[in-house]
């Protein structure tokens, strides 16, 4: 039976996703002989369509469509898109990385409205919303600490503004459901917390904790292809 492709998708107010997991998806091919690919969102620019969360939902759908079978590989946001697309026969498995699987009726919003120390965003004038009081620095210090400084530059360059539906459209589907899933618990990571990712873990087939910041597919990609790779064997 031929390797499933791994299809990633990312999180808030970043953009290029085939960066972001590159340093995963080499491994996995070199190591595995798996391909991957990265989904372009609506709600953060990437394609020609305007849109927030349905609109990214519906591009997760197009992209299953064209796939014979399928890892999905959720980070952050990317596990709310992955949950409004709903029940595809293309998903095999489920990666979820410091990531969500929210109940119907929630919204991005209302998942980090809890948070004791939330990543602060701003409205712009074109119904989007964008990281608030940070620089190059302070967004390597929270987001990448564990990281190599050319690793923060280059993520801090493909930081972008959101359209403001991806946070308050609540979910209609819960595509993480009934799909065999791991969830990874980032335990150094300083974006979300370590008690709503447990939280959102404990619905997945199982839970995994990590060492790493919010972004293991950057700093510790050996960890995450790994985990790709136990789909496989199980």
């Amino acid at each position: 039976m031929a390797n499933p492709t791994v299809l990633f998708v990312h999180g808030a107010l970043v953009r290029d996703g085939a960066w972001w997991w590159s340093p995963t998806a080499d491994l996995l091919r070199r190591d595995a002989g798996i391909e991957s690919r990265a989904l372009a969102l609506p709600s953060c620019g990437e394609t020609d369509e305007v849109g927030g969360l349905r609109e990214d939902a519906a591009a997760l759908r197009r992209a299953l469509d064209e796939l014979g079978s399928v890892v999905l590989v959720g980070h952050s946001y990317g596990g709310t898109v992955i949950a409004e697309a709903g029940p595809h026969p293309a998903v095999r498995n489920l990666l979820l990385v410091s990531s969500y699987t929210p109940p119907t009726g929630a919204t991005q919003g209302s998942i980090m409205s809890g948070e004791p120390d939330p990543v602060t965003i701003r409205p712009d004038d074109a119904g989007r919303v964008e990281l608030d009081g940070y620089d190059a620095a302070r967004f390597g210090a929270r987001f990448l600490q564990d990281a190599e400084d050319a690793l923060e530059r280059g993520a801090w360059e493909r930081v972008t503004a959101q359209d403001v539906r991806a946070f308050g459209t609540p979910t209609t589907a819960t595509g993480w459901a009934d799909v065999d899933s791991t969830a990874l618990v980032c335990t150094g990571d300083r974006s979300t917390s370590v008690a709503l990712q447990r939280a959102h873990a404990s619905r997945a087939t199982r839970a995994i904790e990590v060492p790493t910041g919010h972004h293991p597919f950057l700093t510790r990609p050996d960890l995450v292809a790994a985990e790709v790779e136990a789909f496989l064997r199980r």
